[in-house]
């Protein structure tokens, strides 16, 4: 219905023809009003029109084509020529006239005569032909018959409401036709749908019969594969209790031969036995016999070593201090010290400074234990990090032959720690009230002057300490590269 109300008219003029006939409607509507209101048989006659009522509603498409013919002539009409209910829908255009204004229209039209002749001479300006042949009281035989039903409705021809009864009946047998095309589709649909359904029921039925017979024959394959099995396992029990007995056998055999074995060593035991005791007596009676010359031999050399001491108290010798080489004048080279060791091209930081500093004679190592540890893995536990340095330090001792002393920070700790110190490293821990700090310089204190005194600490103060009593201080990062290269 809204596709049909929103189509143009049968037969309306486009572009400029339909604006010239709108002109012209106007006109013509204009002159029809003056000729109505100075006529008064015309008066009389269209009183007589509008007496003239529907005994019932205007049929739906007899309705929809007159509101599409009331929206289409709406344009060609001034604001003062509409009833003042569709004033404020002058503006639409026809489709939303259709959309917002179909029932006011169609209340206006069937209420207001005058507002219908005018919209009759719109429509008899776009339709002249099918207007002037109901004018005459004959209708185009092959127009449509809502069309006819609404353009009689609007001019209102003798017999107009024999026309909107004849189209409204065409209407309803068109829909009954309609509905029966329908029912007989809807019929034809249903039909093909239950074929269709028998079809697939039986290409299912051979389906599930086909799958039944690949699974029956899958079973039997089954069972067939099931006694293979049974038959299988029940040699395979037999083989497994042939091999359990002889195995059973193998290891009696087997005992058998352990107690022979057993028997044969406690002999072969006893005479080892024998023989160790024959050669024990034998070994001592050779040192029975040698005891007496070493007895006269050593007895000769006493009294060789008793003469030349009573020869050199005779004598008063003083012991040799000087040898001939000392004599010579000459220049000797100047010792080094730590101090002297210079890190010629090389970082603050490279373990080749450590190297010449313990090749130093009597080099000693004093390492700030918690310094390094926790300067190179300080994630770990302190159980750990103690023992990791522990280990590195005796492989440098090792290697270098200095002495090497580490000391840890013990003075919060509620009991003494179990260690058990490599070889070649002394672990000190500083008692209650002292810290690390303190017992290394302590440590570098105790060192006679002119000792080379190594010290591992990135502590400042520590550093600066130790470098006034004499010792040479270096980071830790030099001490934790030279152990990871080792």
């Amino acid at each position: 219905m809204v596709e049909e109300a929103n189509a143009e008219p049968a037969g309306a003029p486009h572009g400029a023809e339909r604006d010239a006939h709108a002109g012209g409607a106007r006109e013509d509507a204009g002159h029809a009003a003056d000729e109505a209101a100075r006529a008064p048989e015309g008066r009389e006659h269209g009183a007589r029109r509008d007496a003239e009522a529907l005994e019932g509603p205007l049929p739906e498409g007899v309705r929809h084509r007159v509101v599409r013919y009331v929206a289409s002539g709406f344009g060609g009409l001034t604001v003062g020529e509409l009833p003042a209910q569709l004033r404020q829908y002058a503006r639409f255009t026809p489709s939303r006239r259709l959309k917002y204004a179909g029932n006011a229209m169609a209340a206006a039209v069937e209420n207001d005569p005058a507002f219908r002749a005018r919209v009759a001479e719109q429509l008899r300006a776009a339709q002249p032909e099918l207007c002037t042949a109901l004018s005459g009281g004959t209708p185009p035989p092959a127009a449509d018959p809502v069309d006819v039903a609404a353009a009689a409705y609007l001019l209102r021809p003798p017999g107009w409401l024999k026309l909107v009864a004849a189209a409204g009946e065409e209407a309803e047998r068109a829909g009954a036709e309609r509905m029966d095309e329908a029912a007989r589709e809807e019929l034809a649909r249903l039909r093909a749908e239950r074929d269709e359904a028998r079809e697939r029921g039986r290409a299912d039925s051979e389906r599930l019969r086909g799958e039944a017979e690949a699974l029956r024959r899958e079973a039997d394959a089954v069972r067939r594969k099931l006694r293979a099995a049974q038959s299988d396992i029940k040699r395979g029990e037999a083989a497994l209790r042939k091999e359990q007995e002889r195995a059973e056998a193998q290891r009696a055999e087997l005992q058998a031969q352990l107690s022979a074995a057993e028997s044969e060593t406690r002999r072969v035991r006893a005479r080892l036995g024998e023989v160790e005791a024959a050669l024990e007596a034998s070994r001592k009676a050779t040192r029975e016999g040698r005891s007496v010359e070493d007895m006269r031999l050593r007895l000769l050399l006493d009294t060789v070593l008793d003469a030349a001491q009573g020869l050199r108290r005779e004598l008063a010798l003083p012991p040799v201090s000087v040898r001939p080489a000392e004599t010579v004048d000459a220049r000797e080279p100047a010792v080094f010290s730590p101090k002297d060791i210079a890190a010629r091209a090389l970082a603050e930081d490279d373990p080749a400074i450590l190297d010449q500093l313990l090749a130093l004679p009597q080099a000693h190592l004093v390492v700030d234990g918690y310094n390094v540890t926790k300067t190179g893995y300080p994630t770990m536990p302190l159980e750990k990090q103690r023992l990791r340095l522990l280990g590195g330090l005796s492989q440098l001792a090792a290697q270098s032959g200095a002495e090497v002393t580490c000391v840890f920070d013990g003075a919060e700790l509620a009991a003494p720690v179990l260690l058990a110190p490599p070889r070649g490293v002394r672990v000190l821990f500083s008692k209650a009230g002292v810290t690390a700090d303190e017992l290394i310089r302590q440590l570098v204190r105790a060192e006679p002057p002119g000792r080379p005194v190594v010290v591992v600490s990135t502590d400042k103060e520590v550093a600066d300490g130790i470098a006034k009593a004499g010792a040479r201080p270096v980071p830790s990062v030099m001490l934790l590269r030279r152990l990871s290269r080792a």
